[in-house]
C-alpha cells in the first residue's frame, strides 16, 4: 500500500511569486521616491487598468477591439454625472460606473460574438465611434465638446479629501487597481481561464468539445467593460472632468499599443506596456514637441518588431536561454 501523500492536481499554478510581490511593492516605493509625480502615477495605473481590461478580451479570448474606450467612457460620464447631480461619494460612483459599463458590454458582446477576426473588429470600431458622437450630440447632458465640468469629488471613507498634491488619488488608484488585478488573475489562473486561452488558440475546437463558447465570450466581454468602466470612473474622480477624448478612438488605439509594447496575454504586460507608453510619450513630446508622435511610432514599430511578444515575451526568452540545459542521461542507465 503506498504512503505517498495525496497531491491536488492543479490546471495552472496559481501561487504568488516572488517576482510579483517585488513588482507591487514598486508603487508604494514609488510614492515615497517621486512624491512631486504622484498625479502621473495615478494616470499610469488608470491606463494600466484599462490596458489590463483590453488584455483580458484580446491577449486571453482573441477578441481584437478598436472601440473599448466605449467602456471606459461610459463609466467615466456616468460618475462625472452622478457627481455633477450632488453624488460626488467616490466608492459608490465606481461601482455605478462598473455597472453600467458591463450593462454596455453585455449589449454589445451579443453583436460581437456573432462575428469573427475581422468583422468583430469593425464591429467594435463602428460602435466605438457611434457613442463618441452620440456623446457629442447630447451635449445638454455631456456637455459636448466643452466637457463635463462642475464635478466635485466626496472624501474618501467620508475622512479623505482629494488633494492637489495627488496622494489620495494616488492611493485610491493603486488600491482599485490592484483589487481589479488580482480578480483578473484568479480568473485566468482558473479553468475558466484555461477555456479562454483555447478560445484564443482554436474556437471551432472547442465548440466542438462541448464548451459553451458564446457564453464564454459573452461572460468575459462583459467582464472587460466593467473593469474598463471602473478605469474611466476613476480617471473622472482624480480629474474631476470628463471630455469626448475619454470616448476617442485613440483612446483605444493607446491600450492597443500598450499591449503590444508590454506583451499581451501575460497579465504584467498591461502594466509595463503603460509605463513604458507614458515614459515614451512624456520624452519623445520634450525632444520635439511638433513631431513626437513620430518619433514614438518609430520606437513602437521597432519594439514591435524585434520584441515579438512585448517586452515580457522578449524578457521570457532570454530567461529560458539563460537557464542550465538539463544533462542527459548516461547510456544504458536507469529510468
Amino acid at each position: 500500500m503506498s504512503t505517498l501523500p495525496a497531491v491536488r492536481p492543479q490546471l495552472l499554478d496559481d501561487r504568488f511569486r516572488r517576482g510579483e510581490l517585488a513588482f507591487w511593492s514598486l508603487p508604494l516605493a514609488a510614492a515615497f521616491i517621486f512624491p512631486e509625480h504622484l498625479v502621473l502615477g495615478a494616470q499610469v495605473m488608470i491606463a494600466a487598468l484599462f490596458a489590463l481590461s483590453l488584455d483580458l478580451v484580446l491577449g486571453y479570448a482573441g477578441i481584437v477591439s478598436l472601440g473599448h474606450a466605449a467602456f471606459f467612457g461610459a463609466g467615466a460620464y456616468t460618475a462625472g454625472l452622478l457627481s455633477v447631480s450632488g453624488w460626488g461619494e467616490p466608492l459608490s460612483g465606481l461601482l455605478a460606473a462598473g455597472v453600467v459599463a458591463a450593462a454596455l458590454g453585455a449589449c454589445q458582446s451579443f453583436l460581437i460574438v456573432r462575428g469573427h477576426g475581422l468583422t468583430r473588429l469593425m464591429v467594435t470600431l463602428g460602435l466605438g465611434l457611434l457613442l463618441h458622437e452620440a456623446a457629442n450630440q447630447l451635449s445638454s447632458v455631456t456637455g459636448g465638446t466643452d466637457g463635463l465640468s462642475g464635478m466635485a469629488t466626496g472624501k474618501l471613507f467620508g475622512t479623505w479629501s482629494f488633494d492637489l498634491l495627488g496622494r489620495v488619488a494616488y492611493a485610491y488608484s493603486f488600491a482599485v487597481c490592484l483589487g481589479c488585478f488580482l480578480l483578473v488573475r484568479r480568473l485566468v489562473f482558473s479553468p475558466f481561464g484555461l477555456t479562454l486561452r483555447g478560445l484564443r488558440e482554436n474556437e471551432r475546437r472547442l465548440h466542438a468539445l462541448g464548451v459553451p463558447v458564446r457564453r464564454r465570450l459573452v461572460l468575459v466581454y462583459t467582464l472587460a467593460a466593467a473593469i474598463a468602466g471602473v478605469a474611466g470612473a476613476l480617471t473622472a474622480q482624480t480629474t474631476e472632468f470628463v471630455g469626448l477624448e475619454v470616448l476617442s478612438f485613440e483612446r483605444s488605439a493607446g491600450a492597443l499599443v500598450m499591449l503590444v509594447l508590454g506583451g499581451a496575454g501575460r497579465l504584467y504586460g498591461a502594466f509595463v506596456g503603460s509605463v513604458v507608453y507614458m515614459l515614451l510619450q512624456s520624452v519623445s513630446s520634450d525632444l520635439e514637441p511638433s513631431y513626437w508622435q513620430f518619433w514614438m511610432g518609430l520606437t513602437v514599430a521597432v519594439i514591435a518588431l524585434w520584441a515579438r511578444g512585448g517586452l515580457l515575451g522578449q524578457l521570457e526568452r532570454a530567461l529560458e536561454r539563460s537557464r542550465p540545459e538539463a544533462p542527459e542521461p548516461a547510456p544504458g542507465a536507469g529510468p
